[in-house]
Protein backbone atom coordinates (compact mmCIF):
# COMPACT_ATOMS: atom_id res chain seq x y z
CA UNK A 1 0.00 0.00 0.00
CA UNK A 2 1.32 3.45 -0.90
CA UNK A 3 2.42 5.68 1.94
CA UNK A 4 0.76 9.08 2.04
CA UNK A 5 1.82 12.33 3.64
CA UNK A 6 0.04 13.28 6.86
CA UNK A 7 0.21 17.05 6.22
CA UNK A 8 -0.20 17.75 9.95
CA UNK A 9 -3.92 16.97 9.84
CA UNK A 10 -6.19 14.27 11.16
CA UNK A 11 -7.27 11.74 8.54
CA UNK A 12 -10.78 13.15 7.96
CA UNK A 13 -9.49 16.70 7.48
CA UNK A 14 -6.63 15.51 5.27
CA UNK A 15 -8.95 13.51 3.01
CA UNK A 16 -11.38 16.45 2.73
CA UNK A 17 -8.51 18.82 1.90
CA UNK A 18 -7.14 16.55 -0.84
CA UNK A 19 -10.63 15.95 -2.30
CA UNK A 20 -11.26 19.69 -2.36
CA UNK A 21 -7.93 20.49 -4.01
CA UNK A 22 -8.25 17.71 -6.59
CA UNK A 23 -11.74 18.94 -7.49
CA UNK A 24 -10.47 22.52 -7.82
CA UNK A 25 -7.50 21.43 -9.92
CA UNK A 26 -9.66 19.46 -12.34
CA UNK A 27 -12.26 22.24 -12.54
CA UNK A 28 -9.98 25.29 -12.85
CA UNK A 29 -6.92 23.66 -14.41
CA UNK A 30 -4.45 25.09 -11.88
CA UNK A 31 -4.19 25.82 -8.17
CA UNK A 32 -1.57 27.31 -5.87
CA UNK A 33 -0.71 25.33 -2.75
CA UNK A 34 2.23 23.95 -0.75
CA UNK A 35 4.66 21.42 -2.22
CA UNK A 36 3.63 18.53 0.06
CA UNK A 37 -0.07 19.09 -0.69
CA UNK A 38 0.62 19.38 -4.43
CA UNK A 39 2.38 16.02 -4.46
CA UNK A 40 -0.61 14.37 -2.77
CA UNK A 41 -3.05 16.13 -5.13
CA UNK A 42 -1.01 14.95 -8.11
CA UNK A 43 -1.35 11.29 -7.05
CA UNK A 44 -5.14 11.40 -6.99
CA UNK A 45 -5.62 13.72 -9.99
CA UNK A 46 -3.50 11.48 -12.21
CA UNK A 47 -5.68 8.49 -11.27
CA UNK A 48 -8.88 10.39 -12.08
CA UNK A 49 -7.57 11.52 -15.47
CA UNK A 50 -6.36 7.98 -16.24
CA UNK A 51 -9.88 6.69 -15.58
CA UNK A 52 -11.28 9.34 -17.94
CA UNK A 53 -8.72 8.56 -20.66
CA UNK A 54 -9.49 4.85 -20.50
CA UNK A 55 -13.28 5.13 -20.42
CA UNK A 56 -14.45 8.35 -22.09
CA UNK A 57 -15.58 6.75 -25.38
CA UNK A 58 -17.13 3.55 -23.98
CA UNK A 59 -20.76 4.14 -24.89
CA UNK A 60 -23.46 2.09 -26.57
CA UNK A 61 -26.43 3.15 -28.74
CA UNK A 62 -29.78 1.79 -27.50
CA UNK A 63 -33.33 2.03 -28.86
CA UNK A 64 -35.79 2.84 -26.10
CA UNK A 65 -39.56 2.43 -26.39
CA UNK A 66 -42.08 4.15 -24.15
CA UNK A 67 -45.71 5.27 -24.17
CA UNK A 68 -46.43 8.98 -24.57
CA UNK A 69 -49.42 10.88 -23.15
CA UNK A 70 -51.71 9.64 -25.95
CA UNK A 71 -50.82 5.99 -25.34
CA UNK A 72 -48.74 5.68 -28.53
CA UNK A 73 -45.47 3.76 -28.52
CA UNK A 74 -42.55 6.10 -29.19
CA UNK A 75 -39.06 4.82 -30.06
CA UNK A 76 -35.99 6.99 -29.47
CA UNK A 77 -32.25 6.39 -29.79
CA UNK A 78 -30.33 6.84 -26.52
CA UNK A 79 -26.59 6.83 -25.84
CA UNK A 80 -25.79 4.95 -22.62
CA UNK A 81 -22.52 4.30 -20.79
CA UNK A 82 -21.10 0.79 -20.85
CA UNK A 83 -20.65 -0.96 -17.50
CA UNK A 84 -16.96 -0.03 -17.25
CA UNK A 85 -17.61 3.67 -17.97
CA UNK A 86 -20.49 3.72 -15.50
CA UNK A 87 -18.19 2.24 -12.86
CA UNK A 88 -15.51 4.86 -13.61
CA UNK A 89 -18.14 7.64 -13.47
CA UNK A 90 -19.37 6.41 -10.06
CA UNK A 91 -15.81 6.20 -8.70
CA UNK A 92 -15.23 9.82 -9.76
CA UNK A 93 -18.58 10.98 -8.34
CA UNK A 94 -17.81 9.25 -5.04
CA UNK A 95 -14.47 11.06 -4.68
CA UNK A 96 -14.87 14.49 -6.28
CA UNK A 97 -17.03 17.24 -4.85
CA UNK A 98 -19.94 18.54 -6.92
CA UNK A 99 -18.82 21.92 -8.28
CA UNK A 100 -21.57 24.16 -9.63
CA UNK A 101 -20.96 25.76 -12.99
CA UNK A 102 -20.91 29.55 -12.72
CA UNK A 103 -23.28 31.77 -14.64
CA UNK A 104 -21.65 33.98 -17.28
CA UNK A 105 -21.97 37.77 -16.99
CA UNK A 106 -24.05 38.23 -20.15
CA UNK A 107 -26.20 35.13 -19.58
CA UNK A 108 -29.80 35.24 -18.37
CA UNK A 109 -31.13 32.83 -15.75
CA UNK A 110 -33.14 30.86 -18.31
CA UNK A 111 -30.13 30.54 -20.66
CA UNK A 112 -27.98 29.34 -17.74
CA UNK A 113 -30.61 26.78 -16.73
CA UNK A 114 -30.89 25.55 -20.33
CA UNK A 115 -27.10 25.22 -20.67
CA UNK A 116 -26.55 23.42 -17.36
CA UNK A 117 -29.87 21.65 -16.81
CA UNK A 118 -28.86 18.20 -18.06
CA UNK A 119 -25.43 18.12 -16.35
CA UNK A 120 -25.62 16.89 -12.76
CA UNK A 121 -21.87 16.56 -12.07
CA UNK A 122 -19.98 19.16 -14.16
CA UNK A 123 -16.51 18.10 -12.95
CA UNK A 124 -17.06 14.48 -14.00
CA UNK A 125 -18.45 15.61 -17.35
CA UNK A 126 -15.41 17.84 -17.86
CA UNK A 127 -13.16 14.84 -17.20
CA UNK A 128 -14.95 12.74 -19.81
CA UNK A 129 -15.55 15.45 -22.42
CA UNK A 130 -12.33 17.51 -22.24
CA UNK A 131 -9.53 15.70 -20.44
CA UNK A 132 -10.24 12.19 -21.76
CA UNK A 133 -9.92 12.93 -25.51
CA UNK A 134 -7.15 15.51 -25.01
CA UNK A 135 -4.88 13.25 -22.99
CA UNK A 136 -5.54 10.08 -24.99
CA UNK A 137 -4.43 11.93 -28.13
CA UNK A 138 -1.36 13.20 -26.25
CA UNK A 139 -0.55 9.68 -25.00
CA UNK A 140 -0.76 8.26 -28.52
CA UNK A 141 1.49 11.00 -29.95
CA UNK A 142 4.13 10.65 -27.22
CA UNK A 143 3.63 6.87 -26.87
CA UNK A 144 3.39 7.19 -23.10
CA UNK A 145 0.84 7.37 -20.30
CA UNK A 146 0.55 9.61 -17.26
CA UNK A 147 2.24 12.92 -16.61
CA UNK A 148 -0.97 14.95 -16.81
CA UNK A 149 0.07 17.49 -14.15
CA UNK A 150 3.00 19.88 -13.81
CA UNK A 151 4.36 21.51 -10.66
CA UNK A 152 6.13 24.91 -10.72
CA UNK A 153 7.93 26.11 -7.60
CA UNK A 154 7.11 29.71 -6.68
CA UNK A 155 9.41 30.22 -3.70
CA UNK A 156 8.82 30.35 0.04
CA UNK A 157 5.58 31.64 1.51
CA UNK A 158 5.85 34.73 3.65
CA UNK A 159 5.13 33.94 7.28
CA UNK A 160 6.14 30.30 7.61
CA UNK A 161 8.55 29.90 4.66
CA UNK A 162 6.62 26.91 3.30
CA UNK A 163 7.48 26.12 -0.32
CA UNK A 164 4.62 27.45 -2.52
CA UNK A 165 3.95 25.76 -5.84
CA UNK A 166 1.57 26.07 -8.76
CA UNK A 167 0.16 22.73 -9.87
CA UNK A 168 -1.56 22.70 -13.25
CA UNK A 169 -2.94 20.34 -15.84
CA UNK A 170 -0.48 20.03 -18.74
Amino acid sequence: MAQQRKLGLSSDKRKALIRNQVTSLLWHGRIETSLARAKEVRRVAEKMVTLAVREYDNTVEVKKEFHNEKGQIVTIDVTNDTASKLHARRLMMAYLYNQKELRKDDESRSEYRERTGDVKFPVVEKLFREYGPKYRKRNEEKNSAGGYTRIYKLGPRRGDACERVLIEMV
